[in-house]
């Protein structure tokens, strides 16, 4: 979403994983390493695809800075309202229903902006960038790619503190599965 035009297959398909994420979260799983690094790391790479500069002329830098900070209240509001309990050794995270919720209002005020304004709602965005001095549709794109930066990056690093807070081991291991015994 680098301008306010339609979103592609690989737009839907990403928003699709990470509501899938959630999925996983509220089942449950053992904090390894790979599963604080993967989204960081997944995050970064897509961000990396559709930011390629943060507008700051007229009020864009607020408009990003204050998506951003969004993001981080959402991705905190997520990590907060999981749960992380040792588990021997290592820790075991599950979100509840107000993280998931959390989650998904983030993906999904994303996607319906998106939805919005590759199907009429163009014009109105316009209008309301005119009138608060917003420059261009890439000032709308930096702040949803960054809003969804500051979401990842906050719930992990939450989950992150919450698991060093229990005194236990992130052991190194998979995605998908337990992690071998080291």
């Amino acid at each position: 979403m680098a301008d306010t035009g339609h979103m592609t297959t690989t737009d839907y398909l990403m928003n699709i994983a990470l509501i899938a994420l959630v999925i996983l979260q509220i089942r449950g799983h053992k904090v390894t390493r790979a599963r604080l690094v993967f989204p960081l790391v997944a995050t970064v790479f897509a961000a990396a695809q559709f930011l390629h500069a943060i507008p700051t002329a007229g009020n864009d830098l607020v408009l990003v800075i204050g998506f951003a900070s969004v993001g981080a209240a959402l991705g905190a509001g997520a990590g907060l309202m999981t749960t992380v309990r040792r588990d021997g050794a290592s820790a075991f995270a599950k979100a509840g229903l107000v993280a998931a919720v959390l989650w998904v209002v983030g993906i999904g005020a994303r996607m319906s902006f998106a939805l919005w304004v590759g199907h009429g709602g163009q014009a109105a965005v316009a209008r309301f960038s005119a009138l608060h001095h917003i420059t261009s549709g890439a000032a709308w794109g930096a702040a949803f790619v960054l809003m969804a930066m500051a979401e990842v990056a906050s719930r992990t690093g939450v989950l992150y503190l919450k698991t060093r807070r229990t005194g236990a081991v992130i052991e190194r291991g998979g995605l998908l599965r337990s992690p071998a015994a080291a």
